[in-house]
């Protein structure tokens, strides 16, 4: 299975070197990972707020109308003695 993130990061280890410094070039492969993986938890974090925002609101529409407790098509003094 391809998965580009790892490409990347295979890549940007590939890179010929400016420094020959492999701590530095491991440094911004970490960085660069760690901005991805930030990234996708964020927006992922966003998903699941907005699933829990709909899901609050679609239980919460049945309790914005007005409820009755009288049945409708019995009238009121029918039950009552004169």
């Amino acid at each position: 299975m391809h998965d580009p993130f790892e490409e990347s990061l295979r890549d940007l280890l590939r890179m010929p070197p400016e420094q020959p410094d492999d701590e530095a070039r491991l440094g911004r492969v970490l960085k660069t990972a760690n901005r991805q993986v930030g990234a996708g938890d964020l927006f992922s974090l966003m998903g699941h707020w907005l699933e829990a925002l709909l899901i609050g609101i679609s239980k919460g529409v049945p309790h914005l109308a007005p409820v009755s407790r009288q049945t409708q098509n019995s009238a009121p003094s029918a039950d009552k003695a004169d």
